[in-house]
């Protein structure tokens, strides 16, 4: 067997794919891992990403099976899951073998990595829906609006495109604390996501602005009038709100 081991992302995966398929390899002898597992009696190989087969391996998936599809298996890759890697190549691997038309690459979820792959794309779709409406902008004393989160899954990537698309005039900066991300939006221009080392993922503080504490102020006393006391299931809040999405809204603070 020949376990392809690159970095936990799109890119470096995709690259582990792309050699898979020129090195010749079948399928059901190769592994691609990226937390370093270890199997006994196997060739290991060191992938490192490049991002001309990164682009050749999107834009087989995205002709082959579709944008749907496509966006499914880029979901998947954003889970923690230590299988992701091998799921989402033997989802490819099946779907190209077999000639799958666009659209119904996870038909057969029989299959253990087609399910796999398809239930961890649901999970990320669902916290990347979440987020979209829970997530909270504070504006700074400079006028930047900054967002903090903690998802399950890396979902930025997704979630710039979609608040960049409503907020286009606005400078705004979205930060992801469990990876030390920030994906950062000026004005008028292209997003990007910047990530900083170790010793500087925690932003030191930062002041809102007059106005912002205002707001949060009004913010929080609509949602308490707005509520019914006799109405409350907090079991049912926790349910549609699950806790780890309220310790970042300010109308929880």
């Amino acid at each position: 067997m020949t376990v392809y081991q690159c970095e936990d992302s799109l890119e470096g995966i995709f690259t582990a794919i792309y050699n898979a398929y020129q090195d010749g390899r079948s399928p059901e002898d190769t592994r691609i891992t990226v937390n370093g597992e270890l199997f006994l009696f196997a060739r290991y190989v060191t992938v490192d990403a490049e991002g001309e087969k990164t682009l050749k391996v999107m834009n087989t998936l995205k002709v082959r099976f579709g944008e749907d599809d496509y966006l499914r298996l880029c979901l998947a890759l954003s889970s923690s899951h230590e299988e992701k890697a091998q799921a989402v190549y033997q989802t490819v691997a099946l779907g190209l073998g077999e000639k799958c038309s666009r659209g119904h690459l996870f038909d057969d979820l029989g299959n253990q990595w087609i399910h796999l792959a398809f239930t961890l794309a649901r999970a990320a779709q669902n916290e990347n829906h979440h987020l979209r409406g829970f997530l909270r902008f504070r504006e700074l004393k400079s006028g930047l609006l900054f967002a903090v989160m903690g998802p399950q899954n890396n979902l930025l990537t997704f979630l710039m495109p979609h608040f960049s698309d409503r907020l286009p005039g606005e400078n705004f900066i979205i930060y992801d604390e469990i990876r030390g991300l920030f994906g950062v939006h000026p004005a008028g221009g292209q997003w990007y996501v910047v990530r900083k080392d170790e010793a500087a993922k925690k932003p030191e503080h930062r002041e809102l602005s007059a106005r912002e504490d205002e707001y949060q102020e009004l913010f929080r006393c609509f949602c308490h009038k707005l509520a019914v006391k006799e109405r409350e299931n907090k079991k049912l809040q926790q349910n549609m709100l699950p806790l780890r999405f309220q310790e970042y809204m300010i109308e929880f603070e």
